[in-house]
């Protein structure tokens, strides 16, 4: 067998190239193969991976429109592999990798702005094929534009089922003895496991970033958790040695989708058995191996946060559920670490037994406008009891609760602020969130105000005495827009008083 490789890939997509090797011994630790790839604007060198059957495969995702040439080098064959390959315009919906943009905000590669509205569905892609599509289905048709999820399977309340495939070769426990009363007493390793962890299951993650480029049709970002603490299987209790392997495969395979972020953990702060050094350690592992520099971050449980300020972190990762001072501290968070703030988990609408999971779809959308107001980014999720036990937030499938559509009623009022994204306005009170643009755009005449706490029956404005402003009430339940005026010096905006409400305020451009 020859090497077989991409005969011509587009901008930001991915190029492949395919060689056959060796197979003795345990070839996930045997062997080496690398990529080294050159072209007028860049050189970069990344690591390949076994896929099992003798094959091994390199990928990258170039960076520019023009002639590349690679060579493949490793001790995975006693071959050498070379060749060249032309790298065509990006397509129309094809905008690159996300990056972070002007300190609190995100754009794609091609200065696209980013306007993220995520959601969680922690394992949605190791359920039934016939679930996935649905999960797709329901996704293609929400504004949602990130999707949290787990490389590793799942084991929590209404998560008891095993999954798809396994990440390992080797066997689960027997896991017949799970019941919704028992199941924390088989956290983290207990007997009956049989794994080898220096065996990937190529198969697991084969369909994973099958997953990852679905999304990544669909225009949606793959937030990759890479590790958690919802186990009965020991992959949370692996040695160093193991989650080093583990690491470098997982970035070898799906480094080079454009739609790729790292979470380095979902509550990395609940696995006792990690410390400080180890997610330093991984963190080290994605800046060295990670040629495309994805968004970088890692979840918290409760009050003990990460230490964002670390350089390898692009963005705040942050679970928080306060009823009223979740997203207060959006403004506080944004000065601390000068990083884009994204409220991953704000607590899910839904009606299971946890208080976390059983707010109501207006409390939900409430704390998605007070956080975007205040210059930050929020995380949907959803927790309605199920006969099946398939929830959003962890299975797919379908969504049954209020906030989508509100959801993405909010996300066409974000796409339609001039500039990256909001910066929270000094001057009100917590209480009356408000927010302009970020001021290197010129346009400070923009102003967007929410009423989620006080609700009042009307606001006084004041800016000048010079220019017109038109002002239009927002409704962001019954997702309505309705303009007011055009004022010029003092004036008064009337609310309903009864419903969260916003006022849009824009600088006429002719004023």
């Amino acid at each position: 067998m020859e090497m077989t490789f991409s005969r011509q890939v587009e901008r930001w997509d991915i190029f492949e190239a395919i060689c056959p090797g060796k197979t003795a011994g345990n070839p996930f630790t045997d062997y080496t193969i690398r990529g080294t790839f050159k072209s007028k604007n860049e050189t970069k060198s990344v690591d390949g991976f076994y896929d099992g059957d003798g094959i091994y495969k390199v990928r990258f995702m170039p960076s520019f429109a023009e002639e590349y040439h690679f060579e493949i080098t490793g001790n995975f064959s006693g071959e050498k592999y070379s060749g060249s390959f032309p790298v065509t315009p990006a397509s129309v919906n094809n905008h690159g990798p996300v990056r972070v943009a002007y300190t609190y905000h995100f754009a794609y590669e091609d200065g696209t702005p980013y306007f993220s509205v995520g959601t969680t569905c922690y394992v949605w892609e190791l359920q039934s094929e016939e679930l996935q599509k649905k999960t797709l289905e329901t996704l293609k048709k929400s504004a949602f534009n990130k999707i949290r999820f787990c490389i590793l399977p799942k084991h929590l309340d209404y998560n008891l089922k095993e999954p798809r495939s396994y990440p390992y070769i080797g066997k689960p426990m027997d896991s017949s003895v799970l019941t919704k009363e028992n199941f924390h007493e088989y956290d983290g390793n207990p007997p009956g496991n049989e794994w080898d962890f220096k065996r990937f299951n190529v198969e697991h993650f084969r369909h994973i970033e099958k997953c990852i480029g679905e999304l990544r049709n669909l225009g949606i970002e793959a937030d990759l958790i890479v590790m958690h603490p919802y186990d009965r299987w020991g992959f949370s209790m692996m040695d160093a040695e193991c989650d080093d392997l583990y690491w470098n495969y997982v970035i070898a395979r799906f480094a080079a989708y454009r739609n790729v972020w790292w979470s380095l953990a979902n509550e990395y702060n609940t696995m006792r058995q990690k410390k400080t050094c180890d997610w330093e350690r991984y963190a080290a592992i994605i800046c060295e191996k990670d040629v495309y520099n994805h968004p970088r971050s890692i979840h918290n449980c409760g009050v003990y946060f990460y230490d964002h300020s670390r350089p390898w972190i692009t963005h705040c990762s942050i679970q928080k559920f306060d009823i009223y001072k979740t997203t207060e501290f959006a403004a506080e968070y944004r000065v601390r670490y000068r990083k884009p703030v994204v409220f991953d988990e704000i607590s899910y609408e839904g009606n299971i037994q946890h208080d976390w999971g059983n707010i109501s779809g207006k409390e939900l959308v409430r704390r998605f406008w007070e956080a975007t107001v205040r210059g930050a980014y929020a995380g949907h999720g959803e927790t309605y009891i199920h006969p099946d036990d398939i929830l959003w937030w962890s299975h797919g499938g379908e969504l049954y609760g209020e906030s989508p559509p509100r959801l993405k009623f909010l996300y066409r009022i974000l796409s339609e602020t001039p500039g990256p994204g909001l910066k929270p306005l000094a001057g009100p009170s917590w209480m009356d969130p408000a927010a302009t643009v970020e001021e290197l755009f010129g346009t400070s005449g923009y102003y967007l105000y929410y009423f989620g706490f006080l609700r009042p029956s009307f606001k006084d404005f004041y800016f000048d005495d010079t220019n017109e402003y038109e002002a239009e009430v927002i409704d962001t339940w019954k997702m309505t827009i309705k303009k007011t005026g055009v004022f010029r010096g003092r004036f008064r905006v009337d609310l309903p008083g009864k419903e969260y409400m916003a006022i849009r305020i824009q600088r006429k451009k002719n004023g």
